[in-house]
């Protein structure tokens, strides 16, 4: 189990891949965001997207099950204050494989919570291209091993 103290500034965790069906963009869609471009391959064609393509919140929850599978669930998480940074570089097409990584930018001790640290981080998913799909930046809450007094 990891905590604040084992989080560096520069360092890098690879968080896995997870490749994305027509049946994922599609169903999500059809249930939280039933916009035509998500569910219908022609009217993907017929927009900015190019093709049936998966909604933006869709691939940043994607990027979550990598984040947390690949690194939460193996440190003393607290949660998240919430996300400062989000942004989608380029649609997620079926067959798409996405691959993440999670950079420490800083780590701050919190005064007001002795037991807690604070792990600014900046997550990055790639699609099997090697092109940028989205990024985002947030700081993470994160219990000290060794509490100060």
């Amino acid at each position: 189990m990891l905590h604040f103290e084992d989080f560096a500034s520069g360092q890098s965790y690879d968080l896995g891949s997870l490749t994305v069906t027509k049946e994922d963009i599609v169903d999500y869609a059809a249930e939280f965001d039933p916009q035509p471009f998500h569910l219908d391959e022609d009217a993907g064609k017929a927009s900015l997207l190019g093709g049936l393509a998966a909604a933006g919140l869709h691939s940043a929850s994607l990027v979550m099950r990598l984040v947390a599978t690949g690194l939460l669930n193996k440190c003393a998480s607290r949660g998240s204050p919430g996300i400062d940074k989000l942004s989608w570089r380029r649609p997620v097409y079926p067959g798409d494989t996405l691959n993440a990584t999670l950079d420490v930018l800083d780590t701050r001790a919190l005064r007001s919570r002795p037991d807690l640290g604070m792990v600014f981080i900046k997550v990055t998913a790639d699609n099997q291209n090697g092109k940028t799909v989205l990024r985002w930046e947030n700081p993470i809450l994160i219990a000290k091993r060794s509490p100060a007094p």
